[in-house]
């Protein structure tokens, strides 16, 4: 179907291995230069190369150090590569409820040459350049010329191309991902640190090595603003009641998919229900509690009993089920359950991605005279989104007719809270960055624009093996978990809001929590990059 439009030039297929003879197959990875198309009459291209990788929620921070990019570029274009493209190179932001896949947080800036606010990312961009700088001064031979590799001893090579004049250039590559080497080329000697390409465009002088870096380095810093106002900073405060508002969207005596019924309208879905528990009930008597168990496809939960906030359980980027174990406080006669089941951000590649689901399977209660009560087929009620969101509360000037509390001083530690405050512009031209450490998990918007989810959580080891790194060690092949940091720390902080977002005076600031935070200790940061 594709092929038949006539549109001119080209299609390509990424990690397509049996694309049809008039497209071209191509590679995505961290390295490439092993990768032959499927026909040998279509180019070697490298659609993704990438240079970082991804953040989630609650994991912990990778590296792709700036010499391991560069040694996988100058092999790709010492082995014949014809086409080089990075993803990402200048990083990026999931606004609004758009996300990279489950559990991606809002930033994905994915330690791109540029980042997410638009600077270079130093000495990543630096060396990258130096590098793109010295592979073009062999453009013509790359393109023209006869291509040669030879064997200099063990885990050492060369690709030589030359012309019909003798003219030539040379990539010379240690792949001994522990030692550094010496190596003898046309009878000289050259030094090759471990891992690494030297490229040589006259086949003699040596203008580069992917693992010298000459590049200057940067430090980042976020510099904190509190929130201002012309006439002194007017919070306005609205929460609503765990549950169901208004009539339910549907009553099913069974536990539906999140996705299926949300069709991603929204990251919210309430299931509601009630239990009657009788006075003669022995935890009553003795004063012990029974078991909340609940089972779920992902991605969060938070759970209300009688309208009280009790806690909050959720998958990861790594497995994205969760179970919830809690004691849960019951009194004679009707009881409330309010569960929001939540996605954050839904899957969108791999095979068969669509029959992915989300939400409850399984809610059950242990503790009462006969046993455990088993919820999955009783009586559930549901909501599709949570009311602030219905009624657009997020819009510039709408009061949503329902009643705010205008104060100084915010409640904190309320879930499902929504707080609205007109702040001015932060000082400076610098890009800024959403302080939300103080706050819990939700969304957040300006003058009605989508600033994100946010959810400043806790990077945590998945097992007692994970490691995080002061220093990564760029030699040897990289994987997204080989150089981790930010154990212990948000695994997002601070949020981009681009400059162009806020007026001179007068805007908007709503946020949305599901749980609790202290929005008194929100603060617009600048990011400083200093050259070192």
């Amino acid at each position: 179907m594709a092929v038949s439009q006539n549109i001119g030039v080209p299609w390509m297929m990424c990690q397509q291995w049996d694309a049809p003879p008039t497209v071209i197959s191509t590679c995505n990875g961290f390295y490439c230069d092993q990768f032959t198309p499927n026909t040998p009459d279509k180019p070697k291209i490298w659609t993704e190369n990438w240079p970082g990788w991804f953040k989630t929620f609650g994991g912990r921070d990778p590296h792709r150090p700036a010499e391991d990019v560069a040694y996988s570029v100058a092999r790709f274009f010492g082995k014949g590569g014809s086409v080089h493209n990075y993803y990402m190179y200048h990083g990026g932001t999931n606004f609004g409820r758009t996300s990279g896949g489950p559990f991606i947080t809002t930033s994905y800036d994915y330690e791109a040459p540029i980042d997410e606010y638009g600077l270079p990312r130093l000495p990543k961009w630096g060396h990258l350049k130096d590098l793109h700088k010295a592979i073009m001064l062999s453009e013509n031979l790359l393109i023209s010329g006869e291509h040669q590799n030879f064997t200099l001893g063990h885990s050492l090579e060369a690709d030589v191309y030359t012309d019909s004049s003798g003219t030539c250039a040379a990539f010379l590559s240690n792949l001994d991902d522990k030692n550094d080497k010496a190596v003898m080329f046309r009878n000289t000697s050259y030094h090759l640190p471990a891992w690494s390409v030297s490229i040589l465009p006259d086949c003699k002088t040596e203008v580069f090595n992917t693992a010298k870096v000459t590049s200057k380095s940067s430090k980042v810093e976020m510099l904190p603003e509190d929130l201002k106002s012309s006439s002194g900073l007017k919070w306005e405060v609205f929460s609503e009641k765990p549950g169901i508002w208004g009539a339910a969207d549907f009553v099913k005596n069974e536990l539906v998919d999140h996705i299926n019924t949300t069709k991603d309208t929204t990251d919210y879905l309430w299931y509601t229900t009630s239990i009657t528990v009788s006075e003669n009930e022995a935890f009553l008597k003795k004063g012990s509690s029974p078991v909340l168990f609940i089972e779920s496809k992902g991605h969060t939960l938070h759970v209300f009993i009688n309208k009280e906030y009790l806690g909050t359980a959720t998958g990861n980027g790594t497995h994205v089920p969760f179970k919830l174990k809690k004691p849960v406080a019951l009194k004679a006669g009707e009881n409330n359950i309010d569960l929001l089941s939540m996605t954050v951000g839904l899957a969108n590649a791999g095979s068969f991605y669509e029959w992915v689901g989300a939400g409850l399977t399984s809610v059950s209660i242990k503790g009462f005279n006969k046993g455990t009560l088993n919820l999955t087929n009783s009586k559930w009620s549901y909501k599709l989104g949570v009311e602030g969101e219905h009624l657009e509360l997020f819009k510039p000037g709408n009061s949503g007719a329902v009643k705010w509390t205008v104060t100084t001083k915010p409640p904190k530690k309320q879930p499902l809270t929504w707080y609205k405050v007109v702040i001015e512009p932060p000082s400076g031209s610098e890009p800024v960055g959403l302080d939300m450490i103080s706050m819990g998990k939700g969304m957040a918007w300006l003058n009605g624009e989508e600033i994100g989810r946010y959810w400043p959580r806790i990077a945590r080891k998945n097992s007692p093996n994970d490691e995080c790194v002061k220093e990564c060690d760029y030699r040897g092949k990289f994987m997204p978990d080989k150089c981790l940091t930010g154990c212990g720390e948000p695994s997002q902080r601070w949020y981009h809001v681009p400059r162009s977002w806020f007026k001179s005076s007068g805007n908007e600031l709503v946020i949305f929590e599901e749980k609790g935070g202290n929005p008194m200790k929100i603060k617009l940061s600048k990011r400083k990059v200093s050259v070192v």
